[in-house]
């Protein structure tokens, strides 16, 4: 029978050892590399297998005694007589480590740190800039007041109606906007391992069987002034000599967006051949639109233009004019209508005062093509026919009415 090996190994002979495994007894060998490299491992035999379990360096800076190797070695034998196996145990606790790590790194991140994130992973795609500010405004007024510092692994359902229910019947777009918004933050944080579980801001099969569904109405259509009113409205429109006056008299006689609006430069206008051309980055529908200008709208300009300025209309501070300033002049004014709503006045009257064909003034509106097959044979923007038809436009607006209520071209002619 083979003599057992005990302390075999001196310190001398931890640093003189050659390559290879060097046994110094219960369990405890020294294994030296080729580099030179020394390394302390126990082996141990646990229901008829062997293993080895490394303890740490035998040299460099770290590097443990052989008096530390050899207590390390006898508490391992303990636990092994115990029925432990000392690399289970290594990698549970290497296992509960990390999970507390993980938690603790999880319990720090904030919805607001994960709504940061998102925007600013997001917002370089995102080629509106209206909508990046809406982003943040509606998360800084809405949601972080009640969850932006809590743990966006902690988000309820409760936590989305504590922000959702306040404003859901009052501002219906803006609630269902926030939702959407939380939604979208709360999959990117878990995507990115901070939360588990279903999204309590979901809206199918989730919000929709405890929030009252909004209807088309309540989407808040932008309020608009009857179009048997618009040259009334125009003519004390005219009277005004503020800035937003001639904004949103431009804005109505052409038919746009307000924001096309407020963004466009003189660089965008062609005033030989009285057109404003409006790149896809600043349209709805990320096409470029052409708009032709009447007689009126060009003489706004020319009340509008500001030497030094780059905007067609100029605020105060000297850039573009604010996205306020036409809402404020319809209060003052006391007009119960919005500067959008003026696009469905000039529909109305497209529709019920001309004869005019839908797709002319569906352009003129820049509305996309819903017909996928029409939209693939259509390849002009029907702009002489358009012409006409802002022309007609401008020429009820700026007078009784009257002239524009006979403004009924036949379609042979105006089509």
């Amino acid at each position: 029978m083979p003599r057992k090996v005990t302390n075999a190994l001196t310190a001398l002979t931890v640093k003189a050892a050659s390559p290879g495994r060097h046994a110094d007894g219960g369990g405890l060998h020294l294994l030296v590399k080729t580099t030179g490299a020394r390394s302390w491992v126990f082996r141990f035999m646990l229901q008829g297998k062997s293993r080895d379990v490394g303890l740490g360096p035998a040299s460099g800076q770290d590097a443990i005694k052989l008096s530390e190797a050899r207590d390390l070695a006898a508490a391992l034998r303990l636990k092994v007589k115990a029925g432990v196996d000392p690399l289970d145990e290594r990698d549970t606790l290497a296992a509960k480590a990390l999970a507390a790590a993980q938690a603790a790194k999880v319990a720090g991140y904030s919805f607001r740190a994960a709504g940061g994130a998102y925007i600013a992973t997001n917002e370089p795609s995102w080629r509106n800039a209206k909508h990046r500010q809406q982003w943040a405004n509606t998360l800084t007024t809405y949601v972080y007041p009640v969850i932006g510092d809590m743990p966006v692994s902690q988000v309820d359902t409760a936590h989305v109606l504590s922000i959702l229910e306040p404003i859901w019947e009052a501002k219906p777009e803006t609630a269902s906007r926030v939702r959407g918004r939380i939604e979208t933050i709360l999959d990117s944080a878990k995507a990115r391992g901070y939360r588990e579980g279903g999204n309590p801001a979901r809206w199918r099969g989730h919000i929709a069987q405890i929030l009252p569904p909004r209807t088309r109405l309540s989407r808040g259509h932008h309020r608009a002034l009857p179009y048997e009113s618009v040259p009334a409205f125009v003519t004390r429109l005219a009277d005004r000599k503020a800035m937003a006056a001639l904004a949103l008299e431009f804005t109505i006689l052409t038919a746009a967006r307000t924001g096309e609006v407020i963004g466009a430069t003189w660089s965008e206008l062609d005033l030989a051949k009285a057109i404003w051309t409006i790149p896809a980055a600043r349209m709805k529908a990320g096409k470029e639109h052409r708009v032709p200008l009447s007689v009126r709208a060009l003489a706004i300009l020319e009340k509008a233009k500001i030497d030094g300025s780059d905007f067609l209309f100029t605020g105060d501070s000297g850039g573009k004019l604010s996205g306020m300033a036409m809402t404020m002049l319809l209060r003052r004014m006391d007009v119960d209508c919005t500067a959008h709503g003026f696009r469905s006045g000039f529909r109305d009257w497209a529709a019920e005062r001309t004869a005019y064909a839908h797709e002319v003034c569906e352009m003129a509106l820049a509305h996309v093509i819903g017909n996928k097959a029409e939209a693939a044979y259509r390849r002009g923007d029907l702009f002489e026919k358009r012409r006409r038809l802002m022309d007609d436009w401008a020429a009820y607006c700026v007078g009784d009415g009257a002239a524009g209520a006979k403004v009924t071209p036949i379609r042979g002619a105006a089509a």
